[in-house]
């Protein structure tokens, strides 16, 4: 098998990172499973690491992904609209950083036009692409709500994510039943708590 060579990659807040090859990463893999106690050679597992590997080729794609692209398209003409604009129950699926375990639940978010709005399948876009990197929830929160804010200007941003947390359920604590919440607000939610109140309201509802 050839292997590839070792490029570059943009690790979130860190600079450039060498990625390995595929071949290291299956190495890695089947390491992994002998220190777990099996045998990878086995027949079922001689194939999972080809699996795995493919696995989370999809689930950090984030990485690859430009959230300032996503926002860069957007319309200026919004007919004197000046009010709240949300996306509700947008699918979070992540991945904590500190244990490399999933974390599954909901984002909201809203904004409040500036000049500019943007097609709201590029917000959910912008979630999706952050979630799909290693880090922490409150991590994910202020990215998804400072991409907002730095490409349309907005008036005012809201963000709230609910999520479950499976290195507290599977392992630890195994409390299954606790999700995470988190919330951030700029702008103009941030200095008036009736708009909060309705973002929240209409969130839940």
């Amino acid at each position: 098998m050839t292997t590839k060579s070792v490029q570059p990659v943009l690790a979130a807040n860190e600079g450039a990172v060498m990625r390995p090859s595929r071949e290291q990463a299956l190495e890695a893999v089947r390491t992994l499973i002998a220190w777990a106690g099996d045998n990878p050679d086995r027949p079922g597992l001689v194939d999972t690491p080809k699996r795995v590997v493919d696995a989370y080729g999809e689930w950090f794609d984030g990485y690859e992904a430009d959230a300032a692209k996503e926002l860069s398209r957007t319309f200026e003409d919004v007919t004197g609209y000046d009010d709240m604009v949300i996306l509700k129950e947008i699918e979070v699926e992540s991945h904590c950083e500190h244990h490399l375990a999933p974390f599954l639940g909901k984002a909201w978010v809203a904004y409040i036009p500036g000049e500019k709005v943007v097609g709201i399948s590029k917000l959910a876009r912008v979630v999706e692409i952050f979630a799909r990197r290693l880090q922490n929830q409150e991590t994910l929160t202020n990215d998804i709500i400072d991409a907002i804010e730095k490409h349309l200007q907005p008036k005012g941003v809201a963000v709230m994510v609910d999520a479950a947390h499976q290195c507290m359920t599977t392992r630890g604590v195994h409390h299954r039943h606790v999700t995470t919440v988190t919330t951030r607000f700029t702008g103009v939610f941030k200095n008036d708590n009736a708009l909060v109140e309705r973002f929240l309201k209409l969130a839940r509802g």
